[in-house]
């Protein structure tokens, strides 16, 4: 055996030990394998490094960039916002309706574009449905993945099989060849993990998951955190009547978040504000004290929360702690002579004064510096009490402040950039076009761009890239393959379908899945000739299980949402080996029966 095979192998050894045993981070371990690579001499300093410029990891970089822009501008927060709707409480139907979605949308697209347009949405969802992100995002990054072998222009390995069948004077498939295998891997993916996500999935929740704090906060005051939508009728006893008078915090133990007329909504509404039939309220409390309120006051359910859909909504709203300083205005005042709702549009639930808890009416207590106010509202509306001497608000929480103003040209960007793909441009162009146009149409400042980026996985596929360099150069690659062919030949067709798919998966885990099928491209035609079959299929079969990439974060997709997620290694060798083998036990009988 030569000399480099080995120290490529060698290399290879090591780096996959390293990756799978979480030894060190793996953007270190990625470096280690590119600092060796050049060291050793297997590579020049150039090949060692061309991972920085290489297609995979500009295509990266500017995808993060796209999603940043669109995330920024609320679309996605819009879409997860009605999709929770539809999934609420539902974790299977989660699973099922986002990977679904992902998937087809991954067939027209390239799969790394799907997900990182899915991510923002998908983090909303988990956070308004209380499904840990870590329980989400897996199945859609692998759904996206499957759903790159819809057709032939969803991945890279299958936009590339035509012209490595071009070079060897073979006929190209057509757009929708692949379809029915890729449709029966992206069901079994579903399906995978709708039934077995809960034995492989961590269910882990990310430390600063604003919702988590929201949790913690509940929990230890005991707030009551229902909230209930209704509507006021015409023969409704609390028409004509101001929260006050209906003994609401006295005798209810409930508040008022919210009243909607024909034309306005009113956040925290006054005491003095008198309620109409045909208002639309949003009430906070105990589920129990807010049916029997409802039921005495004759309130009708609305199914949907109408202009209140923020109150519901944990990105948008919350519970916070506010004290009072010394030089506050509110200091030996009450809420009432403060007129603590008209001016701040929040709902004051609970007050902690000189040691004691109060609840229900304490609009005229007298306030002392120290209290702690404990109250309800949009986080723009308690951000805003911070500002000045009047309030220093101790619940920490991120007001997002979206653009919405440039939804469409975010989305021009976005769809732009798709178009340059579909048109056969390559993808790392065509979207880095889009981000810099996002940034030079305003939808990006340049300095958000940067802060954009996952540098980890930047760092993680450029130290990777040149490994399957140095495997083409050093004809390991080929040396692998040889042997696994000299094993199989004069066996049963299906045995070299699976050996085909076997090595694609195999190479697909280490390398590039492009680089992958360009590698395994020339010698399954070989094979083919060898075993008397159709070239055609075998070189499908190599690009489509090139797609087979679950038990590392090495795919673009893992790489890209192995943060977002919370992952480790050993996480992705839990579920991406049940997924690996799921995907072979599918492909494999599929090409011997209808492709062969």
């Amino acid at each position: 055996m030569d000399t480099q095979i080995l120290i490529v192998l060698a290399i290879l050894a090591v780096t996959v030990i390293l990756l799978t045993f979480d030894l060190f981070r793996l953007d270190l371990v990625a470096l280690l394998c590119l600092l060796a690579l050049g060291w050793s001499g297997v590579l020049t300093p150039t090949e060692a490094l061309s991972g920085f410029s290489s297609h995979a990891v500009i295509a990266m970089l500017a995808v993060m960039i796209l999603s940043r822009g669109i995330a920024v501008t609320g679309m996605m927060d819009r879409f997860a916002r009605a999709l929770s709707q539809r999934v609420e409480g539902h974790g299977r139907r989660a699973v099922s309706v986002l990977s679904g979605a992902i998937g087809l949308l991954s067939g027209l697209i390239q799969n790394i574009g799907a997900a990182a347009m899915f991510l923002p949405g998908v983090l909303g969802v988990s956070r308004r449905t209380r499904i840990p992100p870590s329980s989400l995002i897996m199945p859609i990054g692998f759904a996206a993945i499957l759903g790159g072998t819809l057709t032939m222009v969803g991945s890279g390995p299958l936009i590339l099989t035509n012209d490595l069948l071009n070079q060897a004077d073979l006929a190209p498939y057509g757009l929708f060849s692949v379809t029915p295998v890729g449709l029966a891997l992206l069901s079994a993916g579903i399906l995978y993990f709708i039934f077995l996500g809960k034995f492989v999935l961590p269910a882990r929740e990310s430390s600063s998951d604003g919702e988590s704090q929201q949790q913690k906060l509940i929990e230890a005051l005991h707030v009551p955190h229902n909230i209930r939508h209704y509507t006021i009728p015409e023969e409704s006893p609390l028409v004509g009547k101001t929260s006050e008078q209906c003994g609401a915090w006295d005798k209810y133990q409930v508040n008022f978040l919210g009243v909607s007329g024909k034309r306005e909504v009113k956040f925290a509404p006054c005491r003095d504000t008198r309620f109409s039939g045909g208002h639309g309220v949003a009430i906070l409390g105990d589920p129990e004290n807010i049916r029997r309120f409802a039921r005495e006051f004759k309130l009708m359910p609305r199914p949907k929360p109408g202009g209140f859909s923020g109150l519901g909504d944990p990105v948008r709203s919350g519970f916070a702690e506010v004290i009072i300083p010394p030089r506050s205005e509110m200091v030996d005042q009450t809420l009432r002579e403060y007129s603590l709702r008209r001016r701040h549009e929040v709902e004051p639930v609970m007050l902690f004064s000189r040691g004691e808890e109060i609840h229900g009416d304490f609009s005229d207590h007298r306030i002392m510096a120290g209290d702690t106010l404990v109250v309800f509202g949009l986080w723009e509306k308690i951000g805003r009490m911070g500002v000045g001497t009047d309030f220093v608000v101790a619940t920490s929480f991120k007001v997002e402040k979206t653009r919405e103003n440039k939804s469409w040209t975010a989305a021009l960007c976005f769809l732009f950039a798709i178009g340059l793909t579909i048109s056969g441009s390559p993808i790392s162009i065509s979207f880095l076009t889009g981000a810099v146009a996002m940034v030079a149409l305003g939808v990006l400042k340049i300095e958000e761009a940067y802060q954009a980026v996952e540098w980890k996985v930047v760092f993680l596929l450029a130290g990777l890239i040149p490994l399957g360099l140095a495997m083409q150069k050093s004809g390991a690659a080929e040396f692998l393959a040889g042997a696994v062919m000299s094993a199989i030949k004069g066996t049963h067709p299906s045995v070299l379908l699976l050996a085909v798919a076997l090595l694609a998966t195999l190479f697909s885990i280490f390398m590039s899945n492009v680089g992958a099928v360009v590698v395994l491209a020339p010698l399954v035609i070989s094979m083919a000739g060898i075993g008397g079959l159709d070239p055609r299929p075998l070189v499908l079969l190599a690009a489509v299980c090139a797609a087979n990439s679950f038990m590392l974060p090495t795919h673009q997709v893992n790489a890209l949402l192995m943060s977002a997620g919370g992952y480790r290694n050993r996480d992705y060798l839990r579920a991406g080996g049940g997924m690996t083998v799921v995907f072979l036990l599918i492909v494999v009988p599929l090409f011997y029966l209808f492709y062969i």
